[in-house]
């Protein structure tokens, strides 16, 4: 079996959204005072490679918590949309070429290529959004979730969170951001899942994203 890690390491000075703080860890038990190490890690929800539940705009939404396990898991495909220039959108043209598989993926990947900038300022540009005729096939499809290897959903300067919006609207579905590898999965169906913790009533949390193939 070949699996694949698609989930950046959390650790202190880490990308992190705008107006957020990255994570701290704290020495609370060491080995020389206590015998055994412990560390205490304050971040955010959606800090990293995390996902996005309904409950994260909408107040009533559905939380993470609120998923049955297998929401988390299925067959995923990822959509190369490396060709795009900063700004572009990610049309229904980028699907064309996988033909019945988009229809057979619980979870579409799209591939940026900006897993690359992770760690530099350029990851917080002006990254291809999904446009409006995507968002639609992804609303009326049967689908689990969608991941992105940026940072965002939306463009990084819309601050109302269109797309965000209507996917969550009427949907119980999972946004994943922040995924990275993509590139090592190929352009044909394989197992994945993205298992967040168990969070009483969560709004989002960070995921270990994995790709597998039997």
């Amino acid at each position: 079996m070949k699996v694949i890690d698609l989930t950046h390491v959390i650790e202190e000075g880490m990308p992190v959204y705008p107006g957020t703080e990255p994570p701290s860890f704290e020495s609370a038990n060491t080995y020389e005072r206590d015998g055994f190490k412990e560390t205490r890690i304050s971040m955010f929800t959606h800090t990293g490679t995390h996902m996005d539940p309904p409950a994260h705009l909408f107040a009533g939404g559905a939380t993470l918590d609120a998923f049955p396990p297998d929401q988390f898991i299925g067959k995923a495909l990822v959509i190369d949309c490396t060709g795009l220039g900063e700004g572009e959108p990610i049309t229904t043209e980028r699907l064309e070429p996988y033909g019945q598989k988009v229809g057979d993926a619980d979870f579409l990947l799209f591939r940026l290529g900006w897993d690359a900038r992770w760690g530099t300022d350029a990851y917080f540009g002006d990254y291809p959004c999904v446009d409006d005729a995507v968002l639609d096939l992804i609303l009326e499809g049967d689908y689990k979730g969608i991941g992105f290897d940026v940072i965002g959903l939306d463009p990084i300067a819309d601050e109302s969170l269109p797309r965000h919006r209507r996917l969550f609207e009427g949907k119980d579905i999972v946004n994943i951001e922040n995924l990275c590898n993509l590139g090592l999965c190929g352009d044909d169906l394989f197992w994945f899942c993205c298992f967040p913790l168990r969070i009483a009533d969560c709004d989002g949390s960070p995921i270990r994203a994995v790709a597998w193939f039997e």
